[in-house]
């Protein structure tokens, strides 16, 4: 198995969130494209940075934007034979995907998190709360966003209007 690892890292585009990835180290042979399966992804195992070898879950779901591009993952934690886990929101700016190549060409992912053990009980959990929030918020930056462009336009009206 070949591996890379691919910093993925969270980048303000036009208004949205857009997330790079970066090859860091690059596979003799295999060139990274920029393209990566979603469903791969999905239930990729989640590591911690500090301790690569202990898994800590699995990823249940990828959030995006209204622009289709990622905003944060959400990582099945402490579950047993998939009972009993937590949820939990992981943003872009919390994790790195580290990619490999199995013998067949197939594509394998490893999520790696920044965070202690502590800081990820912190994290928020993804319920129904989280989701309300997620959502005014975006709709708050709209509308800030809105305003700010009307603002500017009346601005610059005004100051045509006035030479």
């Amino acid at each position: 198995m070949r591996k890379t690892t691919l910093a993925l890292s969270l980048s303000l585009a036009a208004g949205g969130l857009g997330m790079a990835a970066q090859a860091q180290d690059e596979m003799p042979g295999q060139e990274i494209q920029g393209l990566y399966s979603a469903e791969a992804i999905l239930d990729a195992d989640v590591y911690l940075m500090s301790d690569p070898d202990e898994r800590i879950g699995e990823v249940e779901d990828i959030l995006l934007d209204d622009d289709m591009q990622v905003q944060s993952l959400v990582i099945e934690s402490g579950a047993t034979l998939g009972l009993g886990g937590r949820e939990i929101v992981l943003d872009n700016d919390h994790y790195r995907l580290e990619a490999s190549t199995e013998e067949d060409g197939d594509p394998v992912y490893r999520i790696l998190v920044d965070a202690s053990a502590d800081e990820l009980g912190e994290l928020p959990e993804y319920d129904r709360d989280w989701w309300e929030q997620a959502r005014q918020n975006a709709a708050d930056a709209w509308e800030s966003t809105r305003e700010g462009a009307q603002s500017a336009w009346q601005r610059t009206r005004d100051a045509v209007s006035s030479d």
